[in-house]
């Protein structure tokens, strides 16, 4: 199992709104989710707007986005998020996740 860590930037006028969204995130978009291998999936913010997510898949990060960009609630999904995206080039957020190095690990 891969375990995945990766930042994004929220805008950070859009912050409590984007904490809504994540409050009520679709069945849909959820089971997508599980149903492209990502488990233990977790969103963390800070009040500026920098977000670290985690999660473990069974291969690579880069899989588990192609995964999901097959499925067409994952398209509407990122059609909602793109305005609370601090990203200058429009990019959607699965667009403009920043994967990070694992550096340690204790279980």
């Amino acid at each position: 199992m891969k375990r995945v860590g990766f930042i994004l930037k929220i805008s950070p006028d859009k912050v409590q709104e984007y904490k809504e969204l994540h409050r009520a995130v679709w069945p849909e978009m959820m089971d997508a989710l599980r149903r492209n291998g990502w488990s233990r999936y977790s969103l963390f913010m800070g009040e500026d707007g920098l977000l670290f997510g985690y999660f473990e898949t069974p291969e690579s990060f880069g899989d588990a986005l192609e995964r999901m960009s097959k499925e067409e609630v994952n398209h509407k999904w990122q059609e909602l998020v793109a305005p609370y995206v601090d990203n200058p080039n429009g990019a959607h957020a699965d667009e403009s996740m920043q994967e990070l190095v694992e550096v340690f690990h204790l279980d």
